[in-house]
């Protein structure tokens, strides 16, 4: 365990001069339970050892610049990038290591929607089901009316902000909740569970898209009703246990044992690749297995019918016009080649199926969602693709 800089504190944690650290050592500061990677095989990625910092690219401004300057500019804690199974990058700064796991924020969305494919391929979990079929508890709040399709699209009507620059957005309640941040009233809920009930409707539900990290929580209550398992041991034995990860995940739990879905996982960088890989190959993973169904894959890669409308159509600015939200992923222009699972302060994984490319990024970027440093990150792994697609 390294030791917590001086000074730091849950108030703090997750902002400079702290941020570094504690991306980094989630374990040794609040409380987690590990996401075991089994005993099968690890996953072997080839190390190629190529030189791609100096591809040229031009910036979101457009301005040159090179793959190395990119990375240099938007906070990298570590990078790594895969083609066709062969590693052809991987860098690792300012104390991080191979071995060290990262904070992947909404990245941890991702994976939960894997989860929640492979139990509706084991018929646990219907789509179209009202979520109350699955936790009826969920009928007392605003959740009551939504499936578990609009959870998963992110297009339930449940008012929710995720806007930590605003000082009563709901995320900074849920943060209370799990016990990331000061409680700041005695009357706000204790659990992850306990605030999902808090929730109101605004809208009618399987509307516009709009980015909501509640639903994965609620997602991921319903994923453990549906499965009678906590999610630490549901996400390894579905998933985590078959990828060929390297190293065992983690996620952060509240005051009942219940993990922070949206955003609490923390993993090893090269580990991310080999998730990613699973949206390259139809579901089965770098040691051979079918671990995600295909037809979960297929369906998110060819999205629902009208996923591109309700993804233009969510509010404030849009900086991927063209794309989609499906099944807790990213698409960020027309067509599905190039798939994102992304979480704030920078943490990526790039999936371009054309080229045969994974790429990881993690990161201690300063502000929660820099449009433009995640646009240059996505410009600088294009260059990638287009010099080794």
């Amino acid at each position: 365990m390294s030791s917590p800089p001086a000074g730091i504190s849950l108030a703090n944690w997750l902002s400079e001069p702290y941020a570094h650290w504690a991306f980094q050592h989630v374990d040794d500061f609040v409380p987690t339970a590990v996401i075991s990677r089994g005993t099968g095989p690890v996953a072997a990625l080839d190390p190629a050892d190529t030189p791609l910092g100096d591809i040229r690219l031009t910036d979101s401004t457009g301005a040159p610049t090179t793959v190395g300057a990119v990375l240099a500019g938007t906070a990298t804690d570590g990078w790594a990038l895969a083609a066709r199974g062969s590693l052809l990058a991987e860098d690792y700064f300012e104390g991080f290591t191979p071995h060290t796991r990262h904070l992947l924020f909404s990245v941890s969305k991702s994976l939960i929607g894997a989860v929640v494919g492979v139990l509706h391929g084991h018929g646990a979990i219907e789509l179209d089901a009202p979520v109350t079929t699955y936790v009826p508890a969920l009928a007392h709040c605003g959740y009551a009316g939504a499936t578990v399709r609009h959870l998963l699209d992110m297009r339930s009507g449940i008012a929710f902000s995720d806007n930590y620059l605003h000082p009563t957005a709901e995320i900074h309640l849920l943060d209370q909740a799990v016990g990331w941040a000061p409680r700041t009233s005695p009357d706000a809920p204790s659990s992850l569970y306990d605030f999902l009930l808090t929730l109101r409707q605004k809208t009618a539900h399987g509307g516009p898209f709009e980015y909501r990290s509640c639903e994965t929580d609620a997602l991921g209550w319903i994923c453990e009703i549906a499965s009678g398992r906590r999610m630490p041991a549901l996400m390894s034995e579905l998933l985590w246990s078959h990828i060929g990860a390297r190293s065992d995940a983690t996620i952060g739990v509240d005051a009942d044992g219940t993990g922070f879905f949206d955003g609490g996982v923390s993993a090893c960088l090269t580990d991310l690749i080999r998730f990613g890989s699973l949206f390259l190959h139809d579901g089965v993973s770098l040691t051979g297995q079918q671990v995600v169904p295909a037809a979960w894959i297929a369906d998110t890669l060819a999205g629902g019918p009208d996923s591109r409308q309700a993804f233009d159509a969510g509010p404030g600015e849009n900086p991927m016009p063209g794309g989609m939200y499906r099944n807790q992923v990213w698409f960020p222009r027309a067509g599905n080649n190039v798939v994102l699972c992304q979480g704030m302060r920078g943490q990526l994984v790039y999936v371009n199926r054309s080229a045969g490319i994974v790429a990881a990024k993690v990161s201690t970027q300063q502000d929660a969602g820099d449009a433009q440093m995640l646009l240059d990150t996505l410009r600088a792994f294009d260059a990638v693709a287009d010099e080794f697609g």
